[in-house]
């Protein structure tokens, strides 16, 4: 029977091999994530535009603060306190327009209002 693997220096090199290979994938993949991202013409346009946080907060407390609350310290959803700590604006564009958090509904603004509630949410 082989007993390559149960040698201890083989054992040590196919860890070390296998951590460098998680430590060379995992910033491909998030390179790869940030390029698809930025390959949307709609997630394009909202980072391309100034955000108006005054008028982010409006878009906010009409849309959102029903669950979020009207400081946006939670209620049916979750605190969107330091919200811009925790998800990059990439992150929060795709969580308002993709619907894939019930019960948070589906939402496209127009790239103007998704960047200023993107401002707006940065603020907070």
């Amino acid at each position: 029977m082989n007993n390559q693997l149960t040698k201890p220096e083989t054992l040590i090199q196919w860890i070390a091999l296998s951590a460098l290979a998680i430590l060379i994938g995992i910033p491909l993949v998030i390179l790869g994530v940030h390029i698809v991202q930025a390959s949307d013409p709609y997630i394009k346009s909202v980072v391309s535009l100034q955000g108006n946080p005054v008028q982010g907060k409006a878009i906010f407390q009409i849309n959102c603060a029903g669950c979020h609350g009207l400081q946006a310290d939670g209620l049916v959803g979750p605190s969107l306190q330091a919200i811009s700590k925790r998800k990059s604006g990439y992150g929060l564009i795709h969580q308002v327009i993709s619907g894939e958090t019930p019960p948070m509904p589906k939402f496209q603004p127009s790239p103007q209002e998704m960047a200023d509630l993107l401002s707006y949410l940065e603020s907070l």
